[in-house]
């Protein structure tokens, strides 16, 4: 089905549309509202001929497979994994009109597939020939987002970062630059402090709460110590991490009675370090069972009275590889796990119930669903063991990923709170103390990373090339292992016409680059010129980047660089071996994050 809305006739323009989709619909009256004639095309009603969709591919300029809708029940079900020619997707798309992206629009020989506002207004601000266009940088932000924000302003042009004056940051220190603003991890902190209270005020919930901070995210000894000042707890998940917590505790920083909840898989050296630790300090160690032999293990290296708590081994989401986490233990598996290997202890304290989603605190279904099972394991476990009091509902809470972001963080924390006291009530038990390990949350935001733009390659007609003074791989490792995106804009030159372009890194493989932001599938930036330098920055990548891109040689969840051995052939043809470097030790990485060794 086609029809003409009779607009100001600037340009007459055709979109394929689909009523029910929202964002087809804010295409549409975007369009509208410029007073652009339209043609409208509904064309699940009036399937798109093969020759037209050819035609449209044309004019878009891409891959077939970017207009191809991969998440829709038919294209899983009789399409995923095919290997089919152009030709014969355009046959199966438009018999299936479902599987075409939307919406597409058309205009002269230009298209565009708006599926997001800052694509749309793009393409309709080319399209606009009147007199007033506006195609400076700011221009395109401020028509696509609430701009200024509290983080984000301009002055002269350049962008502030928490009033932080980026361009005399460059010219005292150069580029490329990596910095940490640390003001922002305790006011995050102190955020979600401040709404776990007034939740718990507003539901006259009984239980405490406790902060506590995920280490992996990031281990310099300048994040834990801005973390520290603000009298919360701390999470660990390797052996090096307890290498730290004793450090600390030597120096000072870290009190008596603070909460040291061990998590994760425990190998001997991990399991060695929590008996040390339970051994040598005042802390509050909770080890975290993610295996039924663990118990028995960590037992043999104390003789005191020891306190644990149980991971849940949650359902993984159905878009998951898996259907269960590796880590915790099975549902089905903890009551009698309880009843045969910790209640006949004495020496033996349950105190903590463990749950954690990958895909994290959301408000859908998925969360929801796994957190009532955990409830119901929670108050079965209360009924026959008085001493379990606290509930660790992990971390998982998102960062802002785009200026666009939007997450009610005091309604998600009132609603599960409100979940864990209606359960409780239901099974007549007391509330639990909740606690929660942000890591992400506490550290993301501080973080950020600023480039030059040295060169622009034009490779073809429609792809422009901004080359960086460094690496995504190397300095940014989330954005091609994961395909993470950040909040990327201009440092400078805000009031210059912008372009659409992709960013290049250095080094010569072939994934070292970043073609979109969370909330596009294109990048815009203000227009290239040789003679004014350009400088671009991506902020809130705080959290797990040095680790993961081996930042002195730093690894994941610090986890030492095994030992190395080489092995050769001598003259009479003899295997020979000899060690090229030993595993890397506790004090490297302890020196690497910034710790006195002392």
């Amino acid at each position: 089905m086609s029809k003409m809305l009779n607009t100001k006739n600037y340009h007459k323009m055709k979109i394929y549309h689909n009523p029910r989709c929202t964002k087809s619909r804010i295409a549409l009256k975007a369009i509208t509202d410029r007073g652009l004639q339209v043609e409208i095309v509904e064309y699940l009603k009036t399937p798109i001929a093969e020759e037209e969709l050819a035609n449209i591919l044309r004019i878009l300029k891409v891959d077939i497979q970017e207009i191809i809708r991969k998440n829709e029940k038919i294209f899983k079900e009789s399409f995923k994994g095919k290997t089919l020619t152009k030709k014969e997707w355009i046959t199966v798309l438009c018999a299936n009109p479902k599987l075409i992206q939307r919406p597409i629009l058309i205009s002269d020989n230009v298209a565009s597939i708006a599926r997001d506002e800052l694509e749309l207004n793009s393409f309709l601000n080319n399209l606009e020939h009147k007199p007033l266009m506006q195609t400076k940088y700011i221009d395109l932000i401020e028509q696509t987002f609430d701009f200024p924000q509290d983080e984000f302003k301009l002055v002269d042009h350049c962008l502030r970062f928490h009033k932080l004056n980026l361009m005399e940051l460059i010219k005292k220190h150069g580029t490329p630059l990596k910095f940490n603003y640390l003001p922002k991890i305790s006011e995050n902190i102190n955020s979600c402090i401040q709404w776990f209270n007034n939740s718990i005020k507003k539901t006259n919930y009984t239980g405490n709460y406790f902060y506590s901070y995920c280490t992996k995210s990031s281990h310099f000894s300048f994040v834990i110590e801005e973390v520290l000042k603000n009298q919360v707890h701390i999470e660990t998940s390797s052996a090096v991490d307890i290498s730290i917590i004793q450090h600390l505790y030597k120096d000072g920083k870290i009190k008596k009675g603070t909460y040291i909840i061990c998590n994760g898989y425990k190998p001997k050296d991990y399991i060695s370090k929590i008996g040390e630790l339970i051994d040598q300090t005042d802390l509050f160690v909770i080890s975290v069972i993610d295996n039924t032999e663990e118990l028995s293990q960590l037992l043999q290296t104390t003789d005191k009275k020891i306190n644990i708590g149980i991971r849940i081994a949650s359902e993984e989401s159905p878009q998951f590889t898996f259907y269960t986490s590796r880590l915790g233990i099975r549902y089905k598996d903890i009551i009698p796990f309880f009843k045969k290997e910790i209640k006949p202890d004495p020496r033996v304290n349950l105190t903590m119930l463990h749950f954690f989603i990958n895909t994290g605190i959301n408000d859908n279904s998925y969360y929801w669903s796994e957190l009532t099972k955990c409830l119901d394991v929670y108050s079965e476990l209360k009924k026959i063991n008085p001493e379990l009091k606290s509930l660790n509902i992990g971390g998982g809470f998102p960062i802002k990923n785009s200026l666009g972001f939007d997450f009610d963080y005091q309604y998600i924390i009132t609603e599960i709170i409100e979940k864990i006291k209606k359960t409780c009530d239901k099974h007549k038990i007391k509330e639990p103390d909740i606690f929660t390990e942000f890591g992400s949350f506490t550290v993301g935001e501080s973080g950020g990373a600023i480039f030059e733009v040295i060169h622009q390659k034009q490779q073809n007609d429609r792809e422009k090339w901004n080359m960086i003074d460094s690496s995504f791989m190397t300095n940014l490792p989330d954005t091609w292992s994961i395909n993470k995106r950040f909040i990327m804009l201009p440092i400078n030159r805000w009031n210059k016409d912008y372009e659409h372009v992709l960013l290049g890194g250095l080094t010569c493989d072939s994934d070292d680059f970043y073609n979109s932001e969370q909330h596009t599938n294109s990048i815009y930036l203000p227009k290239y010129v040789k003679e004014e330098p350009l400088f671009i920055g991506f902020f809130n990548t705080g959290a797990y980047q040095e680790s993961i891109g081996g930042y002195g040689g730093l690894k994941h969840c610090l986890i030492p660089e095994p030992k190395h051995v080489i092995i050769k052939k001598d003259s009479t043809g003899n295997i020979t071996t000899e060690v090229f470097n030993e595993e890397q030790s506790p004090q490297n990485f302890l020196s690497i994050l910034g710790y006195n060794n002392s």
